[in-house]
């Protein structure tokens, strides 16, 4: 049991940390550089990619590496969809269809290094 805790504590985590984001308007997220809502989109999704591979691949020790990258990315995508869903209720936020495709490219090649770190 505590193997499986510290395997998905780092997902849950990472999701929250994207809620609590998430649920910041707008005009109190602090302007770094130009595109910094891209970089920003990217970089996490590609962390909780990390995550969710490395506790995908230890709960399941026989899953192929294809079915895991698929995995990543289609958790990814549905969970980028939720965070625009609930983006959508928050202070002069809106919902992108492009940071949910930036999801999913964070999703997969986040998934994709660490295959080849494995």
């Amino acid at each position: 049991m505590l193997k499986i805790i510290n395997l998905w504590l780092p997902v849950l985590t990472c999701m929250g940390f994207i809620f609590y984001t998430s649920s910041m308007p707008a005009d109190k997220i602090p302007y770094l550089f130009k595109h910094q809502d891209i970089a920003y989109h990217f970089l996490i999704y590609l962390i909780l990619a990390l995550c969710f591979t490395r506790a995908v691949k230890n709960t399941y020790k026989n899953i192929s590496a294809l079915k895991i990258i698929l995995l990543t990315v289609i958790f990814g995508v549905i969970y980028g969809i939720s965070d625009e869903w609930h983006q959508s209720f928050t202070l002069y936020r809106d919902v992108s269809g492009f940071d949910i495709f930036i999801d999913g490219l964070g999703s997969f090649i986040g998934s994709l290094v660490y295959q080849w770190l494995r």
